[in-house]
Formats: C-alpha cells, structure tokens, sequence
C-alpha cells in the first residue's frame, strides 16, 4: 500500500455492509498520514451519491480518519463557528484506488454552541436488520460512540480549536504551492 504525501490528492470511498458504494469524494488533500491516522481537507469537492447524484461540499472540512477507531470526523469550518459530523464507520483502509471505509448509519453532529446530536437511529436499526449486522459490530459501534462522545466532552484531538485551526492553515499554505 503506497501511502499518500502532504499535499496529494486522493478519492475517498464509503461502503455499506453488504458492499455496496454508498459515497465518494474526489480530490481530497491530504495533510498528514502516520502509522494510524490521515487528516485531509475538502473544500469544494465533488461528491458523487450511490444513484449518480452529484454536488459540492459547501465549506472548508478537516478530515479525520484513524485505522483502530469505527469512527471518522468532519470538521465543517463555517461562519457561525466549526460544527462537526461523525461517521461511526469501519476503520479505513487505502488502497492504490481510495481511502476505503464501511458507513454503519449513526452519526453524531456537534454544533458549534457544543449541542450534540445522535442521528439516523432509525436508519441504523432499518439496515442493522436488513443486512444482518453481526452482533460484534453492534457492540463495537456502541463503544465507539461512548468514546466519540467522551472526545466531544474532553475537546480531545480533532474537537479541539487548535487543531482546525493548525490544519486549516495547513491546508491554505499547501493550496499556495
């Protein structure tokens, strides 16, 4: 697995369970890759939807994806402050084609006043049954979203200001390039 560069572009992909794409960016820069994590930005990326449809991120987003964590973090950079959209989801994986992970529904938004909000129960209980989620990743994304929301609490790493605000700067000094 070729591992990306600061300042590469790379396609992200989510999957559904049973295989099927759910999501793709085209063109997200990455920032920063270690053993474990990649932090990239979207802004004004093209984001094509499962049945063709198409559109563009509205706002700068640092992006936060970790290989032990069912998590991955959206940091929306907007006027009224930085909100936050996080994906429980599989760990990634990167291959020669993308940036690969499972989307398992939930997902929790922070707003920028600190409001936090679990959404698409629903949604997740519908494919939970549907594509037969084993009971091990049902666990496992419950304890994730005790830790995501542990994060929130602390102001732990990408839910921190500093950190939007080193990567976005980032990001703007690798744009000039």
């Amino acid at each position: 697995m070729r591992v990306p560069k600061e300042g590469e572009f790379i396609t992200i992909q989510s999957y559904k369970h049973d295989g099927s794409l759910h999501r793709t960016w085209r063109d997200t820069m990455v920032l920063k890759t270690s053993e474990c994590s990649i932090i990239g930005m979207n802004d004004h990326t093209l984001v094509t939807e499962s049945d063709g449809r198409r559109w563009v991120t509205r706002e700068p987003a640092v992006l936060y994806f970790h290989t032990k964590y069912w998590f991955n973090i959206i940091a929306m950079i907007r006027e009224k402050g930085v909100s936050y959209y996080c994906n429980l989801a599989s760990p990634f994986v990167l291959d020669e084609e993308a940036l690969k992970y499972i989307d398992y529904d939930l997902d929790i938004k922070v707003f920028p006043d600190g409001e936090k909000r679990l959404l698409d129960v629903d949604e997740y209980e519908d494919h939970r049954k549907l594509m037969q989620y084993p009971s091990e990743i049902d666990l496992i994304l419950k304890e994730n979203v005790k830790t995501l929301v542990s994060w929130i609490n602390e102001g732990k790493g990408p839910f921190s200001d500093e950190y939007v605000e080193t990567w976005y700067e980032r990001y703007q000094q690798l744009s000039k390039r």
